[in-house]
């Protein structure tokens, strides 16, 4: 059966805050997202797939029931509604940590009081009745819908709810005492979706072209010249994938040297590379990197 004949994997894009960094790691990979008039199914320029615009928790409840193939959501929402799908991407983007905070006041040296009973408000009703099961209190859930952090005092004696950076918690007066787990967006599968050769084929080709994004953005490449004397000394400080390029420079005993290295390493390798001999050094922007 071609590709043309196959029929389109069904994908959850996720509507709200995660949709900006999606939207965008999907074309940096090439893939254009066009919004309809009714906005809620946009339209691929990667052809055999078919979109939908949904809430992340919608999204897991789709790939759950079997009616989205694949999806980005939170991993907070996948754990939160116990939903059985194989992660095939983590995307780093939107990184938060799910964390129990309350006022000053309740905590005893930075931790809960025991023998007590307490009210919990939270959007995360499952995961926090597994968690307090360990606690020393005795918890009374409540279910927020929004705008958790303004509960305590008067409406619950402490929260869990998910932060970035914990300046909402701050600002409320909140400290955060325990933290449930760390989440960020993921793409998802509905275990059946993966079954079909030529659907798990294509589900493939789309996490390499994400995966090759996500690279890219953690390194830059870098271009130095170098005599033939000083080679050995600079590769070896190369942090580079795998070995890096180097080529004969025309009519001289030096050599071009190429190497994809990480960002974060750059600053202290320019200086490095410069005192071991490299000269012209160039830093350019990768796209995609594929391995």
């Amino acid at each position: 059966m071609s590709g043309s004949d196959c029929p389109p994997i069904h994908i959850g894009l996720p509507k709200g805050h995660m949709q900006v960094g999606v939207f965008a790691l999907l074309a940096e990979a090439g893939i254009d997202v066009q919004l309809g008039s009714r906005n809620y199914r946009p339209v691929l320029s990667w052809p055999g797939f078919e979109a939908k615009l949904l809430k992340p928790q919608n999204v897991v409840k789709m790939l759950d029931a079997g009616s989205r193939d694949i999806g980005f959501a939170g991993a907070d929402w996948v754990a939160e509604l116990d939903a059985d799908l194989v992660e095939l991407l983590d995307t780093g983007l939107d990184p938060v940590k799910v964390v129990a905070a309350a006022p000053a006041s309740l905590l005893d040296g930075g931790v809960f009081p025991a023998g007590r009973r307490l009210v919990v408000a939270t959007e995360y009703v499952r995961l926090v009745k597994e968690w307090a099961a360990d606690q020393p209190f005795e918890a009374d859930v409540v279910r927020s819908y929004g705008a958790t952090e303004v509960f305590p005092p008067e409406d619950a004696d402490l929260i869990v709810d998910n932060t970035a950076t914990g300046a909402t918690l701050r600002g409320n007066g909140l400290i955060v005492a325990d933290t449930l787990m760390l989440s960020s967006t993921r793409l998802y599968a509905n275990p059946a979706a993966l079954d079909d050769p030529a659907s798990r084929a294509r589900i493939d080709d789309l996490v390499l072209l994400l995966k090759s994004v996500l690279e890219a953005r953690r390194r830059v490449m870098l271009e130095l010249n170098v005599s033939e004397r000083d080679l050995e000394r600079v590769i070896s400080i190369l942090p580079c994938m795998r070995e890096p390029t180097v080529s004969r420079l025309h009519g001289e005993t030096a050599y071009a040297v190429r190497a994809a290295v990480p960002r974060t390493a750059l600053p202290a390798l320019l200086l490095e590379v410069k005192t071991r001999g490299g000269t012209d050094l160039v830093v350019s922007e990768p796209q995609q990197i594929v391995p």
